[in-house]
């Protein structure tokens, strides 16, 4: 969008919109009567936080890629929260989840690395132009590109675009694909996420251990909970932010080093500040755990991170343009495809192993988002569960370039 066409490009009245739309939303959806009682009996809150920031991009009035607000809410606030959402967490609980994530997982990159091929021949059967195109715009290397932010992320996505040579044109309707796509998707985890009880006793689906780690988290809170005080939160911020700082301290010297000394590396993220970033404060949040610093949960450390994370959630919302969608139909029409076969194979799978339908959403979301979403979405369940989506989303860049390349292969079979 052209900085010149919109309303307003400052960036602290931005984050200003962006803070009275969440209190907006935090206000009436706690309304007990009337019409927001009946309107948040159907639309989750936390939809209405991503929804509402991304009608502000869609019809001008802020340019939703032309600000730093999302940056500085990646960068700074997603690390802070982090921090304070593991800092109360049980390890043994976690791993006490058992294998179901880790198949759900595993689940949703085979649905990306197999959905990008059948998702080129049902388009080709009604738009049969769409193959054989020679040369570098060729719109499989565009899909193989995308391939790699829909398992790894962003970084995977432009070494994807290098290995298989996109070019711009291709690479830059992918681009497109991937922010209306992975944005509706995003919208229907966080409907999930408000009506995962009730769907999950429909389905019978297995969910003691997500239970019992919840409990163990909010039984912590109960029998330590005390009315925070100034210096309480003074602390929280210091962990928080302590830690970002040491974070992106590691990352600065961390990405020069592995970039100059072990080039090869790059396909492990290793040469990706966001991953360096997450990787520190996630061993952090969880080293805290193991401390006295666990007790600060009980001073409110979840609910402080929570305000971060729903910052971020406005901020992701703010990059959905849904005009979008019709500037590029046939190629949406693709991604949709795709999508839809990654979703169906998640539930069906789940189905078979009975598993939650946070393992689908999280284990969804870690290939598609990875670390900067993952937990958001883990945390809409609950905040207990963040850290399952930060380590699974670590786990999806680790994978991301060898599933993203053999699709790639796969496609160029296809699209040939």
């Amino acid at each position: 969008m052209d900085s010149h066409t919109v309303m307003f490009t400052n960036d602290a009245v931005v984050m200003g919109m962006l803070a009275i739309i969440l209190g907006f939303v935090f206000y009436t959806s706690n309304l007990k009567n009337g019409f927001w009682a009946k309107f948040y009996k159907y639309v989750p809150a936390l939809l209405m936080c991503y929804f509402l920031p991304s009608l502000l991009n869609t019809f001008g009035i802020v340019d939703g890629e032309g600000n730093k607000v999302y940056s500085v809410a990646k960068y700074y606030l997603l690390p802070a929260c982090l921090v304070l959402l593991t800092l109360s967490i049980d390890l043994k609980a976690v791993a006490a989840l058992g294998p179901k994530a880790i198949i759900m997982f595993l689940t949703g990159t085979l649905g990306v690395v197999i959905g990008g091929p059948i998702a080129l021949l049902v388009a080709a059967t009604f738009m049969p132009e769409l193959l054989g195109v020679n040369g570098a715009g060729e719109l499989w290397r565009g899909m193989a590109a995308l391939a790699g932010s829909w398992i790894g992320g962003g970084a995977n996505m432009v070494a994807m675009k290098e290995i298989y040579q996109a070019n711009g044109d291709i690479f830059t309707i992918m681009v497109t694909v991937d922010i209306v796509v992975a944005n509706i998707w995003m919208a229907g985890l966080l409907y999930l996420a408000a009506r995962h009880k009730e769907i999950d006793k429909h389905t019978g689906a297995d969910t003691s251990s997500i239970d019992k780690l919840i409990d163990t988290v909010t039984h912590f809170e109960k029998q330590n909970s005390r009315k925070p005080e100034l210096r309480d939160l003074m602390i929280l911020v210091a962990f928080g932010f302590g830690a970002t700082g040491f974070a992106h301290l590691i990352a600065d010297m961390a990405v020069p080093f592995f970039q100059a000394n072990y080039p090869e590396l790059e396909k492990f993220s290793l040469h990706s500040k966001l991953f360096w970033i997450i990787f520190v404060v996630t061993t952090i949040g969880l080293s805290l755990s193991f401390t006295k610093a666990r007790q600060f949960e009980a001073a409110g450390a979840s609910k402080v991170g929570g305000a971060f994370l729903y910052i971020l959630v406005a901020t992701i919302g703010l990059h959905m343009d849904i005009g979008k969608i019709f500037e590029a139909p046939k190629y949406v029409i693709i991604g949709l495809i795709w999508m839809a076969i990654h979703v169906i194979l998640l539930f069906v799978v789940a189905k078979l192993i009975k598993a939650p339908v946070f393992y689908v959403a999280v284990g969804s979301k870690a290939n598609i988002g990875g670390a900067a979403s993952a937990p958001v979405v883990a945390s809409a369940f609950h905040p207990a569960l963040a850290p399952v989506g930060v380590l699974l989303a670590v786990l999806g860049y680790a994978l991301g370039t060898y599933a993203a390349w053999f699709c790639g292969q796969v496609l160029q079979l296809v699209g040939s």
